[in-house]
C-alpha cells in the first residue's frame, strides 16, 4: 500500500477526519476527537503508526521485528509504527488500522 491508499482507507471509515495538527509533515486521522493514524508524509520510506492492544503489540513486533517496531514518538505501550516494505499485505495493514480506529471509539 501507499500513501494515498491508506489515506483512501483511512477516510472510508465512519466519522473520520484528517488534518495536520503537528505541521505540513505529519496527516493525522482522528475518529470523532481521538487520533488513531499518523502518517507522516516526508519519509523516505512509507510508513505510519496506529495504536495497538499493549499485548497484541508485543505480539506483532516479536513477529515481524523489521517491519512493526514500538511508535516513534508515541507511547510505546500503546502505538507502533508500521514500515511498509512490501512484507506485510494490503490486507494485514487494513487491519491494523481497522484494530487501531476501534480503539479509539
Amino acid at each position: 500500500m501507499n500513501i494515498e491508499e491508506i489515506r483512501d482507507y483511512a477516510l472510508s471509515l465512519p466519522n473520520v477526519t484528517e488534518g495536520f495538527p503537528f505541521g505540513e509533515s505529519v496527516l493525522v486521522f482522528k475518529r470523532k476527537t481521538k487520533m488513531f493514524l499518523l502518517l507522516p508524509l516526508d519519509e523516505v520510506v512509507t510508513q505510519f503508526n496506529v495504536k495497538c492492544d499493549p499485548e497484541k503489540a508485543i505480539e506483532l513486533r516479536e513477529e515481524y521485528p523489521e517491519t512493526i517496531l514500538p511508535g516513534y514518538h508515541m507511547n510505546k505501550k500503546h502505538w507502533n509504527t508500521i514500515i511498509i516494505d512490501g512484507r506485510l499485505s494490503a490486507k494485514q495493514i487494513k487491519e491494523m488500522i481497522r484494530e487501531s480506529y476501534e480503539l479509539v471509539s
